[in-house]
Parts: structure tokens; sequence; C-alpha cells
């Protein structure tokens, strides 16, 4: 603590003199009660909050007939690729029965993908947008297309699995061929 040190000195020649006194400040205890405080606003504080994008996936359907069946005129489908490009078709690509889309190539701009998605649900209320992601795509670029369907207020859009038909399509687009 704060303590006064007296400096002892008689009297010399007989003159009286007021006696210096020093003062010596103990700093321990400013320190200690410093830690505390930094510790304590350490440990309550919250640093940086997770950032998470809410998906509500539907319910499984029990049976076949709840299931809905999809119209290739009602279909808009978005291929995710490598190197952050993305593609688009418009119906179902059902090779069985010989319909093979026109795959075309889009870009992450505003004039690209979301102008086209914009343009097709404004066209047909009705639309549904399938989002297919290569295991070559990155997670972003998934959170983007997120973002656009957010963006351009598409009301149903899912993301599916891609089937070996449709890698095939996106395999031949991302050669350039068709």
């Amino acid at each position: 603590m704060a303590e006064i040190q007296q400096q002892g000195g008689g009297d010399e020649g007989g003159k009286k003199r007021a006696k210096k006194s020093s003062t010596k400040v103990d700093m321990t205890p400013m320190v200690d009660l410093g830690f505390l405080l930094l510790t304590f606003f350490v440990m309550t504080t919250t640093l940086a909050k997770p950032q998470i994008m809410e998906i509500n996936m539907p319910v499984k359907p029990k049976t076949q007939e709840e299931q809905m069946e999809l119209k290739a005129s009602n279909a808009f489908t978005i291929l995710l690729g490598s190197d952050d490009r993305i593609f688009f078709y418009r119906g179902l690509h059902q090779p069985n029965v010989g319909i093979i889309p026109n795959v075309e190539e889009s870009n992450w701009s505003a004039k690209g993908i979301r102008k086209t998605v914009l343009e097709s649900t404004r066209a047909n209320p009705n639309l549904v947008v399938l989002i297919k992601a290569d295991e070559t795509s990155s997670y972003k670029n998934l959170v983007d297309i997120l973002d656009e369907m957010a963006i351009t207020s598409t009301q149903k859009y899912a993301i599916v699995p891609l089937d070996n038909a449709d890698a095939t399509l996106l395999r031949n687009a991302e050669k350039g061929g068709q």
C-alpha cells in the first residue's frame, strides 16, 4: 500500500527544519486489479457469433401418391460445375425418352444467372428451380446460388443430387460441346 517514509535527520546547527517526506506508492495491488478486470471482461464477452443460413427442408412424402410430379414446362435446372462455372437448362432431362435439353453457360453477375432466373420466374409463376451441384463445385457456389434465389424472390427451388445423365450433360458443357 502507500506509505510515507520519513527521513530521520536531527538538528543540524540548532536550526529546526521541516521534515522532508517522500511518498512511495506500491503498484502491485493496482496491477492485480487490472488483471482481474481484464480476465473478467475476456471471459464474459462474446467474440464473434457464427453466421447461420437457415434452410427449410420439405417433409418427405409417406407414399408415392403424395409426391408431386414435376412438369417439364415448370422445370428450370441449374448445374454448378468446377472453377466457378454455372450452367442451366429449361425443362427436364429425360434421356430414356430422347429429350436432351440445350445447356447454356451463365456467369455470377447481375446480368447472368440472376437475370435469367428472374425472367424465367416472371414468365412462369409455377417454375421450380432445381439446383444440382457437382462434386467439383465449391461450397461457396452453392451458397451463392441460394443467395440468388433469395435475391430473385424465387419461391420454389430445391437442391437435388446430380444424377449420371446430368453429370454427362455438365461434362459436355464444360468441354464446350453438346
